[in-house]
């Protein structure tokens, strides 16, 4: 039971004297206080609010004399930059701000907290939903764990060959070296 003005032409702050005032609000009273209000604003809530208590009707098949004005919040929105002229040619920055507008409808009677434990409740099933769909995901990719083991042992027995060629190649290094040294040696003595 939602309704909401984006980038709306008037300021914050002279919205929010409108709201202030039907804040809390019974839907019925809140109309008829906003009908003889003489602002800008007056006009601009009472439209959203006849917007707020459509939605409660058609959305929530909601009585619109049992609703109350939960919450009513202005936001500052960005500002359009316009200037006037000044002496020797100057201008003087002139900043028209926009609203954000947000109103919420709650039925008489009902605590938030009902409403609260009830959304809480519903975050705690669907976390208990998502687990149970991790756990599912965990058994099912078993036989793709194998598949990969599977590629894994050609990998290992290239891995032993390396090692074995390695080491042969150590090997015939070891015995290559003391050759070296003789035949270095051999033509020392022949050159003497």
């Amino acid at each position: 039971m939602k309704a909401s003005l984006r980038s709306i032409r008037i300021a914050p702050k002279k919205a929010n004297i409108v709201a202030k005032i039907i804040r809390g609000m019974q839907v019925p009273a809140a109309q008829n206080t906003l009908e003889r209000t003489n602002k800008k604003a007056a006009r601009i809530l009472e439209e959203l609010l006849k917007s707020a208590v459509a939605n409660a009707k058609h959305n929530e098949n909601q009585d619109p004399s049992t609703l109350v004005i939960k919450s009513i919040i202005v936001n500052k929105a960005q500002a359009y930059h316009r200037g006037v002229p000044m002496a020797r040619g100057r201008v003087r920055r002139m900043r028209k701000f926009l609203s954000h507008i947000d109103l919420v409808l709650g039925i008489e009677g009902v605590d938030d907290e009902k409403e609260a434990s009830a959304s809480k409740e519903a975050k705690d099933v669907k976390k208990e939903e998502v687990k149970e769909e991790k756990k599912e995901e965990k058994k099912a990719p078993a036989k793709p764990v194998r598949q990969a083991q599977d590629k894994k042992a050609p990998a290992k027995k290239k891995a032993e060959t390396a090692s074995k060629k390695a080491a042969s190649s150590v090997k015939t290094t070891e015995k290559k070296a003391p050759k070296k040294a003789t035949a270095t040696t051999s033509t020392s003595k022949s050159s003497k």
